[in-house]
């Protein structure tokens, strides 16, 4: 891809998340969204906003998002949105912060884009080169996830159905990992075991949730009504809405972004349609949090409730992707109240993508350390089990831990880093080299 068009992207998706952030319009930051309205209608003052959105997401950019996106080359959204929400908060109101908003926000993104191209390059010019090792981290991430429709399951519904829901997605794996290969007048296909049986997962999944009917007797609330204003605010704003959803899909179609760190790796080693299968499963779960959150609050998601990174995916081209990016945001918003009606009426459906963000966490946790232990021993057989193991069991006894996802690939980069000293000073050799 032509590097000015990634440039560009990124700067663009920089500079209108940070005004939409200033605005009010839409953050990303889902513990943030409740508390903008607080500010917009004078119950907090700009500071205590400001301070409250750095809390927030300044160690969840250090701490998971630069890692995230070093060990796959691929940017995780996560890391440019989370800063254009500090950026926007932090930067004044009016047209003057508009524009210092747009202005830090470009400057963010493209030193973002720059340091960790920066960083890659270095890595690649040490004496000792870790980074085909320290691809390992992702290794274990899509074979862990075929199971978290079974987990999800598990936590709603009990073990015994959750093991019912493993042991379908068990043998849908192994059926498709022996007979999934079959030709098609000259074609050859080819099914992913691991994409199908998180696919059966999921099915199961569904149908236990839209199993569960309303309670009939229990006293409705229509949140469209109880909160028509704040609706017709995210209406009014979905040309700019739009726009980033245009963008956003328009760099994930050429694998400059993604939304979360399992089609980021799958998306880094060529499994697209593994990708947005994935990153389907994930905007269900945050369908029932974006639309309530929009709804009570008036603020929106710049990415929705992630499906433009599902069109993105699917479509390689660049223009296509922007114009279905751009109509997902268009249907999401215009089906608020539809959505909310539909969340009542399947009250399953809600509690699972309350679940289905649990899971997912729980999973990519355990996936990450053992990825993370995997490269670092591929460095350093033994002292990158010692080190990355030793870094978990500390952060989980510090009075301000990181989040746990972000240890195992933290620990693989310290332990790369780590190895080159040694070996400069003469207390390492590499394993090939022995």
């Amino acid at each position: 891809m032509n590097e000015v068009l990634k440039y560009l992207l990124v700067t663009l998706i920089g500079v209108l998340a940070s005004i939409l952030a200033n605005k009010g319009v839409a953050v990303f930051n889902d513990g943030l969204r409740p508390i903008v309205p607080e500010y917009l209608e004078g119950r907090m003052d700009k500071k205590a906003l400001a301070v409250t959105s750095f809390a927030l997401g300044f160690g969840l950019v250090i701490g998971f998002g630069i890692p995230m996106s070093i060990t796959a080359t691929i940017i995780l959204i996560h890391s440019i949105l989370l800063g254009t929400d500090i950026i926007g908060t932090w930067a004044p109101e009016g047209k003057k912060g508009l524009i210092i908003s747009g202005i830090v926000g470009a400057v963010y993104s493209l030193g973002l884009l720059y340091g960790l191209k920066f960083i890659v390059d270095a890595f690649g010019k040490l004496p000792v080169n870790f980074l085909s090792q320290l691809g390992q981290v992702g290794t274990p991430i899509v074979a862990a996830f075929a199971a978290f429709p079974a987990l999800v399951v598990g936590y709603q519904y009990g073990v015994k159905k959750g093991a019912l829901t493993l042991i379908i997605s068990f043998l849908v794996r192994q059926f498709v990992q022996y007979y999934g290969k079959f030709n098609v007048g000259t074609a050859k296909v080819t099914f992913n075991p691991e994409g199908m049986a998180l696919l059966a997962g999921m099915i199961v999944m569904i149908i236990f949730a839209a199993s569960e009917k309303t309670d009939p007797n229990a006293v409705s609330i229509d949140l469209t009504a109880l909160f028509s204003e704040r609706v017709k605010k995210i209406r009014k704003n979905i040309p700019y809405l739009a726009l980033i959803g245009a963008l956003v899909a328009a760099a994930t179609s050429q694998s400059i972004l993604a939304g979360d760190p399992i089609s980021q790796n799958l998306l880094a080693n060529g499994k697209n349609v593994e990708a947005a299968l994935t990153a389907f499963a994930r905007g269900i779960g945050f369908i029932p949090l974006v639309a309530t959150t929009a709804i009570a609050t008036g603020v929106y998601g710049p990415v929705g409730m992630t499906f433009v990174f599902v069109v993105g995916i699917l479509s390689k081209n660049l223009l296509l992707a922007a114009l279905l990016g751009a109509a997902v945001i268009v249907v999401e918003v215009l089906l608020l109240d539809q959505l909310a009606k539909l969340l009542d009426k399947f009250p399953g459906v809600r509690k699972c993508g309350d679940n289905i963000r649990t899971a997912m966490s729980k999973l990519l946790e355990v996936a990450l350390l053992v990825g993370g232990m995997m490269a670092a021993n591929a460095m350093a057989p033994g002292l990158g089990f010692f080190v990355v193991g030793g870094l978990y069991v500390l952060n989980q006894s510090s009075k301000k831990p990181i989040v746990n996802m972000a240890v195992g690939p933290i620990g693989a980069i310290l332990v790369g880093v780590m190895i080159n000293v040694l070996y400069i000073i003469g207390l390492y050799l590499p394993p090939a080299a022995k």
